[in-house]
């Protein structure tokens, strides 16, 4: 086995730094049924789907980390040996993901007007790191050690290459349905870039850490350093869901003179309330005089 600082140390920052953003996805939570009280019963059994798997998840690595540096303290060759949570964390990682990425996927259909072409590479990528992710976890569960671990590397390796595949090819597909759906007039292209940044930051950071994860795991194979990463990407789905939920308002503050960005399926509010903006679209109206935008679907 190679060094503490290499082995225990990464795995003890990662369950650290992921509690970090459990609690600041639990401040979002309560923020979201705070503000969003009207949003579709749908939405919120989502929210609470993947509050509970991320609470599950952080759960089981507090555990792990538990058990090798308390329980098992003194005994080197507790080390080297696989605790059953350090395995099962990996299915609810799984479920976070393919949650999170198939609420995006729902709004690359919306956005897109129902194109197929469009949504089924992004349904492939999810189901994908999802069968990925758990044929991984049943194989990793008869194994007895770390060192076993290296019969499914590549299971590992194609679940981070997966995931980051999966968010860089949402966000890119959302940014260029955005980008098509330009005006002409200065503030409503204003709106436009903003959430075109905002569509690519939801998925960056998950991307990010999921690349990490893959380049560790390939370059580092005799540290922990990977599982850090990997331990930090549900909870990362967790928040960049909450956050693309809870910026509704603010996003939609941008064009304090209705400016409409909508969804076909969604009539333009009498209401100011913030509990009655879509959570699959930012709404935009009157900047041009019409009712609809002149691109049907943005």
């Amino acid at each position: 086995m190679a060094a503490l600082d290499s082995t225990m140390g990464p795995l003890l920052i990662g369950v650290i730094l992921a509690a970090i953003m459990y609690g600041v996805s639990c401040s979002q939570m309560y923020f979201y049924f705070t503000r969003y009280s009207r949003d579709p019963w749908t939405v919120k059994l989502l929210v609470i789907a993947v509050w509970t798997t991320d609470t599950i998840h952080q759960g089981l690595i507090s555990h792990s980390v538990y058990w090798y540096l308390v329980t098992q303290y003194g005994n080197p060759l507790a080390l080297t040996q696989l605790v059953n949570t350090i395995i099962i964390e990996v299915f609810f990682n799984a479920f976070t993901g393919a949650l999170v990425q198939s609420f995006f996927a729902a709004r690359v259909w919306k956005l897109s007007g129902k194109r197929l072409y469009l949504v089924i590479p992004v349904v492939i990528l999810i189901l994908g790191e999802f069968a990925v992710s758990m044929a991984y976890s049943i194989k990793a569960l008869y194994y007895k050690t770390f060192v076993d671990l290296v019969q499914i590397k590549g299971l590992s390796i194609s679940i981070n290459a997966f995931a980051a595949a999966g968010d860089v090819t949402i966000a890119a597909i959302l940014c260029t349905i955005l980008h098509r759906s330009r005006t002409g007039f200065t503030k409503s292209n204003t709106l436009i870039n903003r959430l075109m940044v905002f569509a690519v930051n939801t998925g960056l950071l998950t991307s990010v850490c999921a690349c990490l994860s893959l380049i560790t795991i390939v370059a580092l194979p005799d540290t922990f350093i990977y599982i850090c990463f990997f331990f930090l990407v549900g909870r990362l789905y967790c928040n960049s869901l909450m956050a693309t939920l809870n910026a509704r308002k603010a996003l939609r503050d941008v064009s304090t003179n209705d400016l409409s960005v909508s969804l076909r399926d969604i009539q333009p509010a009498a209401s100011t309330n913030i509990s009655n903006i879509s959570p699959y679209s930012l709404s935009y109206k009157q900047y041009t005089g019409v009712d609809k935008h002149p691109v049907e679907e943005v």
